[in-house]
């Protein structure tokens, strides 16, 4: 039987919670100059992106993502080229989106975000980073050390794990991402790719029993 197939026991559950409070920034929303929404499987992001859009909380949107192996099914002209039709489709003005097709991972996204918006003559004292939720503190950290002149604010779906999990409906992928992101975050922060982040002791330790687990399929080996 395969992980999407199991029913969730409640102390991996438990455990995914421990992983996705933590990757959750708590930051509170205010306007900024560009949001940034950041490419990957969830069209989730897309629609956060324009609800807040359509809010006033920024007046221009970057959508940035080519296509990972977990998406290029999902959205075969790549992740920012969907998302922004996604977002065209909830009313955001075609010329209010830019996008960054080339972006592979998270650091890149927001390298060639910044790219973008300086090659554009736009001035930017403030991103809002759009993301999966438990995206966040990870894309905050990669922000801050390569973005690192500009305030940065993080926004997702205001949804708990057990209504995401559903939404998304792929238990296994949701679970193996979010593991996979608590371990770049320790590893990254050490290699110098991103700002160091506190990594509480029960943090690691729910992360180590989810390898345990199984839910190992996105870590990097022998980090």
């Amino acid at each position: 039987m395969s992980q999407q197939d199991k029913r969730l026991s409640a102390e991996v559950l438990a455990d995914v919670q421990v992983l996705w409070d933590y990757n959750h920034m708590g930051h509170e929303l205010r306007p900024c100059d560009v949001g940034v929404g950041l490419g990957s499987h969830d069209l989730g992001v897309a629609t956060r992106a324009a609800e807040l859009f359509h809010s006033g909380y920024f007046p221009l949107l970057v959508f940035s993502g080519a296509n990972a192996p977990t998406t290029i099914d999902r959205f075969p002209r790549g992740e920012a080229v969907h998302y922004r039709e996604h977002a065209l489709s909830l009313g955001v003005p075609n010329d209010a989106v830019l996008v960054e097709p080339e972006a592979k991972h998270t650091g890149a996204n927001i390298e060639l975000s910044r790219a973008l918006l300086e090659s554009r003559g736009i001035p930017v004292r403030s991103v809002m980073l759009v993301s999966r939720p438990y995206q966040q503190r990870r894309a905050y950290a990669a922000c801050r050390k390569v973005w690192p002149e500009v305030e940065v604010i993080c926004a997702s779906q205001d949804v708990g794990l057990v209504d995401y999990l559903a939404g998304i409906g792929d238990d296994a992928r949701v679970i193996n991402t979010i593991v996979a992101d608590t371990q770049r975050i320790k590893v990254y922060g050490d290699q110098g790719h991103a700002i160091p982040q506190e990594m509480p002791a029960e943090v690691w330790a729910a992360y180590e029993r989810l390898v345990q687990a199984g839910y190992d399929k996105r870590v990097i080996p022998n980090a």
